[in-house]
């Protein structure tokens, strides 16, 4: 009963289930309670699943396919190439030196030169999954540390393919590499010789990319032409697989093809789309992912050579720590982002696995050697949340960005009765709008430079993430009469919009929405106070249109604002609506069909009846003379 795949995936799912709520509970990161769940029900603690915890991990490599893939179609190619500058010099020096210390590191402890260039490549790649899910679970995506991590990483998702390249050419003879080969007899690339090997796997790189551009993408709208929404789906993962499975199939990993793939569909009209079916997917699969890391821990190594694993884990992590710490110095990054850097990316990551296991195919790696690194790796990636939790909790709130810069005494006003959470684009206007008019928002931020920047011009700011209650507590959300949101991240306005609502009731909620179904989802939280913030630039705009084509502006500026009424309306009589149902379309359109007759009568009653305010004589004339067909 134990070997059926049903009482695996009820393992699992019972064990994420459990383990994740009590991390939660306790206010850990999700990622380690996936993980204590991996070491739980793994081989070495219960037995429940798997026999060694390779197979586990090489079905959970889904998780991250799906993961690079979705990270692939948030980088248009423009937007890359707008980035190069930090994604190569971040990386490179990441990178770089951490190659450097690690190879010295292992070739000084006693390992052959090839054997400690191998592991070295492994040391120098990080996480992107547990790196990524974090950042994005805090809400640090847009942050200076969010932004130098995912260059970061990026980059080592790119070099690793140039790695897996280089490898054949460490073997030590023909003969060896056909023997390691022999496994793994599906390998295209087996018959070429080695430096021929290398060329073919980048030139399918190339490739890929290129068929992308040609043949993928409008092979996509050809599907989409039938309306069958499932069926481009479909038809989007199959070329996300076949990718996949080609990449492997030359040699390299199929999370790497995912990620190309992930590219080629970046800049095509599904990007969104997809986006949003997939996502949660791959927050499943990443947590079976995590699971099957934590039970891949061999705790049969550990207990053989505990003070050589304690050892080389230590100074892993220390290497990997000082030079992301150097990194970010060079940089220029604020002490907090440093810290939030160097222990967010300090763990070797999922790629070392496919890293390690294609050097052991190859004969570099021993069978001891081999499963010293994965066990390294495995605990690297188990302790990244436990760090992060010391750094954030005791580290943080002691040496990082904590004391405000003294501001001229006159300009203060009481900065108590308006907190402002987020200063981006859309809460600098709201901030500075009210600052001329003498309030002075408590700004809360999680961008250290930009919190460093605000002091300096003299607003009141703390840094911090916005969703912890001490935080907003020290900021004076019990004084308070106004919180205005204004973070451009929906689930993290959810989250502190419920934690304000539940707490401090008292507090008057203002909250930025990005669009009407983020809308839709605070109406039905109860909030009052919403503001899209595309609603009024996309009417501003319109407005001056119809200006420019002769309409009067006292008139347009009415119907603006009844525009405005109707359609608040509207967005509240339709929240409570399944919006994948036939009944919200059905409904949704009588409402646009309603807003359009009441707009026209009330342009028709202000034009006709009313039409005696300011410039309406003068445009009359000039439409006249512009228009040849007037029967004026």
């Amino acid at each position: 009963m134990t070997g059926s795949i049903l009482f695996d995936a009820i393992v699992f799912l019972l064990g994420a289930i459990i383990c994740v709520s009590v991390a939660k509970k306790l206010g850990l990161s999700s990622v380690l309670g996936y993980l204590m769940a991996g070491v739980l029900i793994g081989p070495y603690v219960l037995g429940f699943i798997g026999e060694e915890g390779e197979d586990i991990l090489h079905f959970a490599e889904f998780g991250v396919v799906v993961m690079l893939f979705l990270i692939g179609l948030e980088i248009e190619p423009r937007n890359f190439w707008n980035m190069r500058k930090t994604i190569a010099g971040m990386g490179g020096l990441q990178v770089a030196g951490t190659l450097l210390i690690t190879y010295f590191f292992f070739y000084a402890i006693g390992f052959d030169w090839k054997v400690s260039l191998v592991v070295a490549m492994a040391v120098a790649l990080s996480s992107t999954a547990i790196a990524m899910q974090t950042i994005k679970e805090k809400g640090l995506m847009e942050t200076t540390f969010g932004t130098s991590a995912f260059s970061i990483l990026l980059f080592q998702d790119i070099i690793v393919i140039f790695m897996l390249g280089a490898l054949p050419l460490l073997s030590n003879s023909e003969t060896e590499v056909v023997a390691g080969t022999h496994e793994t007899s599906g390998n295209l690339l087996d018959s070429l010789p080695l430096g021929y090997q290398t060329l073919a796997i980048i030139l399918s790189v190339v490739l890929i990319i290129v068929a992308g551009r040609y043949l993928i993408v409008p092979m996509l709208r050809k599907v989409a032409q039938t309306g069958v929404r499932e069926l481009l789906i479909a038809s989007a993962l199959l070329i996300v697989f076949s990718i996949s499975f080609l990449m492997e199939y030359v040699g390299l990993s199929p999370a790497l093809g995912a990620f190309l793939g992930g590219v080629v569909l970046s800049n095509s009209e599904y990007k969104h789309e997809l986006e949003s079916t997939l996502e949660p997917f791959k927050n499943l699969l990443l947590g079976l992912f995590f699971i099957a890391v934590g039970a891949s821990i061999n705790f049969v190594v550990i207990a053989k050579i505990p003070f050589t694993i304690g050892g080389i884990l230590i100074s892993v992590i220390l290497i990997k720590a000082l030079v992301l710490w150097i990194t970010a110095r060079v940089f220029s990054l604020k002490l907090d982002q440093k810290l939030l850097l160097t222990f967010s990316l300090a763990q070797i990551g999922e790629f070392a696995f496919v890293l390690l296991s294609f050097a052991f195919q190859l004969n570099i790696l021993d069978q001891e050697q081999m499963d010293i690194m994965l066990v390294i790796t495995a605990l690297t990636m188990t302790l990244t949340p436990i760090i992060s939790i010391i750094n954030e909790r005791f580290i943080l709130p002691k040496i990082g960005t904590k004391e405000s810069i003294k501001r001229p005494m006159d300009h203060i006003a009481k900065s108590q009765n308006v907190i402002l959470v987020g200063f981006g684009h859309f809460g600098s206007t709201v901030g500075r709008f009210l600052r001329s008019h003498g309030i002075e928002a408590t700004i809360l931020d999680q961008d250290s430079n930009r919190v460093d920047f605000l002091r300096k011009m003299g607003f009141e700011v703390y840094y911090g993430d916005a969703t912890r209650i001490d935080l907003l507590e020290s900021a004076g959300i019990a004084q308070a009469k106004i919180l205005i949101c204004a973070i451009d991240n929906p689930g993290v306005t959810k989250e502190v919009t419920k934690l304000v609502k539940e707490k401090y009731p008292h507090v008057e909620l203002m909250i930025r929405a990005k669009n009407r179904y983020d809308a839709y989802e605070l109406l039905n939280m109860g909030i009052e106070n919403i503001y899209r913030e595309s609603l009024d630039t996309s009417l501003a705009l319109a407005k001056d249109v119809l200006s420019k084509l002769g309409f009067r502006k006292y008139t347009l500026n009415r119907q603006v604002q009844n525009f405005i009424k109707y359609d608040e309306s509207s967005l509240r009589r339709l929240a409570s609506e399944p919006k994948q149902d036939e009944n919200y379309i059905f409904k949704a359109r009588k409402e646009l069909e309603e807003q359009e007759k009441l707009l026209n009568a009330d342009f028709e009653r202000g034009v006709v009846a009313y039409d005696n305010h300011w410039d309406s004589e003068q445009i009359r004339k000039a439409l006249d003379k512009s228009n040849p067909n007037s029967t004026s």
